[in-house]
């Protein structure tokens, strides 16, 4: 994070005072570095993003599931776009994706408790993902101020 003076917080990463005593390519290579950080940020967020919608997606399956009852007909999906006529066995079993084609069976309570804990999780990443960000940000913003400062100053001695 950017700080200004000192004595500034210890958790800070770079202070102003130590950009102003940069170079300009310096300068330059800190705006670049910042800025795909904060880029690289953005994706993950929206990555962490796009799987928590997925998970709150699959919970509210489970409890769709759960009050339909045993031997009635539905369509399972099989991908995204092709589903099969099928019918329900036991609303209490289902099968729960842990990643790279692993599949647990659980039940109906333990696969939504697994769905809320990985949606907890995920919420907590992406708080502090939200805050890496921000800082990286206030950095790579405080780097292209002095770094305009330090143009136009160059530009008007010479």
């Amino acid at each position: 994070m950017a700080t200004r003076g000192p004595g500034a917080g210890a958790g800070s990463t770079i202070r102003v005072s130590d950009m102003e005593k940069m170079s300009l390519e310096q300068l330059k290579s800190l705006k670049e570095q910042s800025d795909l950080e904060v880029n690289l940020l953005q994706d993950s967020l929206n990555k962490i993003r796009t799987a928590a919608a997925r998970l709150e997606i699959a919970s509210s399956a489970l409890h769709d599931l759960s009050l339909r009852p045993q031997g009635k007909k539905l369509l399972v999906p099989l991908t995204a776009s092709l589903y099969v006529p099928g019918t329900l066995d036991d609303s209490d079993k289902v099968l729960v994706d842990v990643g790279t084609g692993y599949f647990i069976e659980k039940t109906m309570t333990e696969g939504k408790d697994y769905c809320d804990r990985k949606i907890n999780l995920l919420k907590s990443n992406y708080e502090e993902l939200i805050e890496m960000a921000s800082k990286k940000k206030n950095i790579a913003d405080e780097a292209g101020i002095i770094l305009q400062a330090k143009l136009r100053q160059s530009s008007s001695s010479t």
